[in-house]
């Protein structure tokens, strides 16, 4: 097999939230194993949230797609049992995988949530036989952390990403350029990489229908129909691809919002609602060592129309409180009483914690500092739920709500992955 030198790894967990959920509830004393049968983790269709957002592989003959409606989905299937999200332990298992990777190469890249990339040139004399060494990374995944993942193993990122697509779940594919024709081009054209559903559409009109026909298809032809695009996505279906493995691009921000289950009418719901997104926001900033500069807010309302304003933190600061009364502050200046369906917050400018200053107009800072990681270190061992503030007690409101967002300077497309 010909790997021009360079072993990559792309390592993708199986049902990634659905698993996590999985192992989380059999570790907790549930009996039933959600990837055992037609379950879904998803939204609730009572608060504006109905959406699917993983599936068990049990749900395939049921042709159940993530981001279809939890009501659809229930019609195709109407025993599919869906369970919400819970987003602080999808983290806590993206950081444990990520922590095992870095065993076998000095050289990973998060490419998301659950999909990370490593870099095994030259690992051999460590590790062994590449091939060999994927298949112990997968089994000791499995074995220490509870769930699956497939590998798939190449010479480039992008040949790399695609092999691990291949059969699931807990599988270690090869996809080496020599491997393509055989591989990867018999396969339908919109399962390459970047190639969308508007794209395939385009594709299909042309009589292109395989990956393979893509690959053979004259690229002058496709840069007049699709421009860079058709260009990049032929050399993708070739095989060609040459970025490195890095530690990621540095991370711009941290964005968190929610739809609410009710619209927000009073103040005090309001300052609730941001209170909750903070309580999230804030925990991913200490987690990563960083401290926010600029705060922004941004509020829509019942008829979709939306604002947001920003400002200037005096100090850069990952305190919830600090962060909080400033949300407040931002939003007391945007909001003229119109009922509101949805709030979010944004925290940028993004400083390391080692330049943190202390300032003369925060009392008792370091205070507060040593309570968040109080409250930080019993969230990460007990979860969650584990402690909350009593002021969400019987208000219809989440205390920790929404998904972190982490905002990335991701290049060019042309340059992957």
């Amino acid at each position: 097999m010909e790997t021009n030198n360079r072993i990559i790894f792309h390592i993708d967990v199986n049902s990634a939230f659905l698993s996590w959920e999985a192992v989380y509830r059999l570790q907790h004393g549930s009996t039933l194993d959600l990837r055992t049968i037609p379950s879904a983790v998803g939204g609730d269709t009572t608060t504006r949230h109905g959406i699917i957002l993983a599936k068990s592989i049990p749900t395939k003959p049921f042709k159940i797609q993530t981001g279809e409606s939890v009501y659809s989905a229930k019609l195709k299937c109407p025993h599919l049992m869906v369970v919400p999200p819970r987003y602080h332990i999808y983290i806590q298992c993206s950081k444990a995988l990520v922590s095992i990777l870095k065993e076998y190469s000095p050289a990973v890249q998060r490419f998301s949530i659950d999909e990370v990339f490593i870099d095994y040139t030259n690992m051999g004399t460590h590790w062994g036989d590449p091939i060999e060494a994927a298949h112990r990374i997968k089994d000791r995944i499995k074995k220490e952390l509870g769930f699956t993942v497939n590998i798939g193993v190449s010479s480039n990122k992008l040949l790399a990403k695609m092999a691990s697509g291949f059969q699931k779940p807990d599988k270690v594919h090869t996809l080496f350029i020599d491997e393509i024709q055989e591989k990867m081009w018999p396969l339908p054209v919109e399962e390459l990489f970047m190639v969308g559903r508007a794209t395939t559409s385009k594709l299909r009109n042309k009589g292109i229908f395989t990956i393979g026909e893509l690959a053979t298809t004259d690229p002058k032809l496709l840069s007049q129909w699709l421009k860079s695009h058709g260009r990049l996505i032929w050399k993708f279906a070739n095989g060609i691809e040459d970025s490195p493995v890095s530690g990621g691009p540095p991370i711009k921000g941290l964005g968190n919002s929610t739809t609410l289950p009710f619209d927000a009418e009073d103040r005090k719901t309001a300052h609730k609602t941001l209170l909750s997104l903070t309580e999230t926001v804030s925990m991913r900033l200490r987690d990563i060592g960083k401290s926010a500069g600029v705060l922004s807010v941004s509020i829509k309302d019942r008829d979709f129309v939306s604002v947001s304003r920003q400002k200037k933190l005096d100090v850069p600061t990952n305190s919830t409180n600090i962060i909080y009364k400033n949300a407040c502050i931002l939003f007391d200046e945007l909001w003229e009483g119109q009922p509101l369906r949805h709030l979010g917050i944004r925290a940028s400018d993004l400083y390391s914690d080692d330049l943190y200053q202390l300032s003369f107009f925060e009392a008792d800072i370091e205070k507060q500092r040593a309570l968040d990681t109080a409250v930080d270190e019993i969230r990460e061992q007990y979860g969650g739920d584990s402690i909350m503030r009593s002021c969400f007690l019987y208000t219809g409101l989440g205390h920790m709500m929404g998904g972190v967002i982490q905002e990335e300077e991701y290049p060019m497309m042309s340059s992957i992955l």
